[in-house]
């Protein structure tokens, strides 16, 4: 079996790449490139492990024929052209947790600056000055901190500023009333935490709905004197608001670490009184540097290696472990998704996933994934997990999951529903032995079969001699059959034959096969 191989385009610990190599991957390190040159060799490799250095833009993505993995070693992936990528189904990770210590520890650091003043204080101090009377600070124990950002940083800056007696607030829309009693702080809303807090701490991601969320009418209106501190994402903050904030004093103090505009050589707010900055050192310690190195090749090899699917910010999560449990569900789902997109006639606009018995306790949305990627092959051949939600949701497709605990005359059963012109149809399967995947009912129609290959599926009448004359027309033209499945509404109603080729059938054969008496439909199926 080849090798998965995969490309370090960025300077990170030597020993991500002996992660790769040990878990079963080849590996080189070519970095310092530029675009041209990463578009010449991308074609080579199915993983790509980067950093900040490396932009994977619509042109890389387009060269990258092979590549099925990006994995960013940090958080941000502005450098990763998310959209363009899930369309060319490739997946891109983060490792959102390998330097949450890093960036909480350097938030607290830069809260205990602007509280005691401490770089002015030393830039004045070494200039030789004693100016101890112009530098009174305050103490942090029992101000209210307000976090913007709830989240697994903002959770560990909540913890060290309990440590330090503060009290603290946040304003989360995802944070439940459980968390926040777990963690000790009290759930609020955006306006009172900015009337209440003395120190503001951003802890969220830049989407749309957190561009500017400290706009200027938002710190005008907020307690005087507060103090902020952003060491999460530049564009959080409006700068030049901020900057007339500080020079006013509304704003006693302010520390970022990141900037609207990176590297931030010019701004605004530099020579801002009370302003201190950092260039963007939330995660610049040595063990961050390593666990998120280690992380990424631990995170790539698994995908590649195992199918597990970690961090993933395109494609649903699936843990090493749950890959090889998960695998004979998911390659059900796929061949389900197909059968259904195959058969079904017109424009679909909606498709339901039923998950019954043993399916319903397992992860469910890698095996929607596997629906989708076989549904979505009716209007591309080169769909998979990883752009299939995309491509449905481009095309309008109305997706729906249903667990039913239930057991009913199966252990475990998938269920695909669409919804046709003519009223829903659906198919669904089961596993035999936890592992051989099988058709068990075709639009109503109870019949047991493997879908794999060539294939040929028959509707007719239930009549005396069909199967005769079907299996003559085959014979006649040398096709082989493989297996041969039957499936009756009732005696001598509507029946469906499903055949197993052992080459693909010619369309002049599959149109004598619809001049056979008793025949209402047939076609050719792919899997």
């Amino acid at each position: 079996m080849t090798k998965p191989k995969v490309l370090i385009s960025d300077k990170m610990d030597p020993n991500a790449a002996r992660i790769f190599e040990e878990r079963g991957c080849e590996v080189d390190v070519i970095t310092d490139h530029t675009p041209e040159q990463l578009a010449e060799i991308i074609g080579q490799y199915d993983g790509l492990a980067i950093r900040s250095s490396t932009t994977v833009t619509k042109e890389i993505l387009d060269a990258a024929t092979n590549l099925k993995v990006i994995g960013r070693a940090g958080i941000g992936v502005d450098n990763v052209d998310i959209p363009y990528a899930s369309g060319k189904g490739v997946v891109v990770m983060n490792t959102p947790f390998g330097n949450s210590i890093t960036t909480a520890e350097h938030a607290i650091a830069m809260i205990m600056a602007l509280a005691r003043q401490i770089p002015a204080a030393n830039t004045r101090t070494q200039a030789g000055e004693w100016p101890k009377k112009d530098f009174m600070g305050i103490e942090v124990t029992g101000k209210t901190l307000g976090l913007i950002g709830a989240g697994n940083i903002g959770s560990i800056v909540a913890s060290r500023a309990q440590g330090l007696k503060m009290k603290v607030i946040a304003y989360d829309p995802f944070l439940t009333e459980e968390r926040a009693i777990e963690l000790g702080i009290e759930k609020v809303d955006l306006d009172t935490l900015l009337g209440r807090a003395d120190f503001v701490s951003l802890h969220t991601p830049l989407t749309d709905q957190t561009r500017n969320i400290l706009s200027r009418e938002r710190l005008e209106n907020a307690k005087p004197g507060i103090r902020i501190v952003n060491c999460a994402r530049g564009g959080l903050i409006d700068e030049a608001a901020l900057k007339d904030c500080l020079e006013s004093g509304q704003v006693a103090a302010a520390a970022l670490d990141v900037f609207e505009s990176e590297p931030a050589t010019d701004n605004p707010l530099f020579g801002a009184p009370n302003f201190i900055c950092t260039p963007h050192l939330g995660a610049s310690t040595t063990e961050a540097q390593v666990n998120v190195a280690l992380q990424v090749a631990e995170q790539i090899s698994d995908y590649l290696v195992n199918g597990g699917v970690t961090n993933a910010l395109n494609m649903p999560s699936l843990s090493a472990e749950e890959a090889p449990k998960l695998k004979p569900y998911m390659g059900l789902a796929e061949a389900l998704g197909s059968l259904v997109g195959q058969l079904a006639h017109g424009n679909l606009e909606k498709v339901s996933i039923e998950r019954e018995g043993a399916a319903a306790e397992l992860n469910g949305k890698p095996i929607t994934g596997a629906v989708l990627a076989g549904f979505m092959r009716r209007y591309s051949d080169t769909v998979n997990m990883v752009n299939a939600p995309y491509l449905a949701k481009e095309r309008g497709l109305e997706v729906s999951e249903v667990r039913q605990s239930r057991e009913g005359a199966f252990n475990t059963l998938i269920r695909v529903t669409v919804q046709t012109a003519e009223g829903p149809r659906s198919v669904a399967g089961t596993l035999f032995g936890n592992d051989a995947p099988r058709l068990v009912e075709i639009f109503g129609i109870g019949i047991e079969a493997e879908l794999s290959g060539h294939m040929l599926y028959v509707v007719n009448d239930d009549k005396p001699g069909f199967i005769g004359r079907i299996g003559t027309l085959l014979g006649s033209h040398d096709i082989n059959i493989g297996t041969f499945n039957l499936g009756r509404r009732e005696a001598g109603g509507e029946a469906v034959l499903l055949l197993s080729l052992d080459q693909k059938i010619p369309d002049d054969v599959i149109a004598q096969a619809t001049e056979i008496e008793g025949v209402k439909l047939v076609k050719a199926l792919e899997f």
